[in-house]
């Protein structure tokens, strides 16, 4: 791995980031809600990118990881400017995003964005609108209010908080109720044992998705984060495959 370092936005935001440069297109990594660019999946992309002498980036959102900001102050919208600027200063090509969970959401945010710029997607337990289908009605009237929601963390000691500014954005940018406007070559992996995105999702957005290149790739006992060595081989080849 590469030393991180630091993309600076005009409002004074310091994104940081890892870059290696390469054959195109360049692979785009988008992490998980409160994940970083130094997880399994992230790093093992980027690693491969290097060793098959690929042009890669990985980055943290601000108010994660290494990056400057308050997470609570974090949303798609924010987020998806970030990686759109950090894509137009060191991407000069076209681009292959990788979303995880959260960031297959991401993903298609930024694919609508990036035009005929983008080459293909990956989707790993791909979450798009879970702050509709993941919240309780109590919870979405605590988070409508302006109140946090916190919910236990199976990953961690602390527990999840949805913030409203997030939620609120969450639900402006909500895409499954109609025709997603994407015609690359899509790739989705998802693990049929997994308790916190139902696989069934990954399903219902290959029919939205305009584009007839669409594959769903089912793990009968894959969990959510899909970071087993077995999960990550069939995460790479699929990328090889695709890009």
């Amino acid at each position: 791995m590469t030393d991180p370092r630091f993309h600076a936005l005009p409002d004074g935001r310091r994104i940081a980031y890892r870059h290696t440069p390469g054959s195109g297109p360049a692979i785009v990594f988008l992490p998980g809600y409160m994940s970083d660019m130094a997880g399994g999946k992230a790093t093992a992309v980027f690693d491969w990118a290097m060793a098959e002498g690929r042009e890669c980036l990985l980055l943290d959102y601000s108010g994660c990881g290494l990056s400057d900001g308050d997470f609570a102050d974090g949303t798609l919208s924010r987020w998806r400017e970030e990686v759109l600027a950090l894509i137009d200063a060191h991407c000069a090509g076209p681009v292959v995003l990788v979303g995880s969970s959260m960031g297959g959401w991401l993903m298609l945010l930024l694919g609508l964005a990036l035009g005929d710029r983008l080459a293909g997607l990956v989707g790993i337990a791909a979450a798009p609108d879970f702050t509709e289908w993941g919240t309780t009605p109590g919870q979405k009237a605590d988070l409508a209010a302006g109140r946090t929601v916190f919910e236990d963390n199976p990953y961690g000691p602390e527990p999840t908080p949805t913030h409203p500014l997030f939620w609120t954005d969450g639900q402006a940018q909500r895409l499954l109720e109609s025709a997603i406007a994407l015609t690359c070559p899509v790739r989705l992996i998802h693990g049929q044992a997994d308790p916190d995105v139902p696989w069934e999702l990954s399903l219902r957005l290959s029919a939205q998705l305009r584009s007839d290149d669409v594959q769903v790739i089912l793990i009968k006992d894959g969990d959510h984060r899909l970071s087993r060595d077995g999960d990550i081989a069939l995460l790479l080849r699929t990328l090889a495959a695709l890009a």
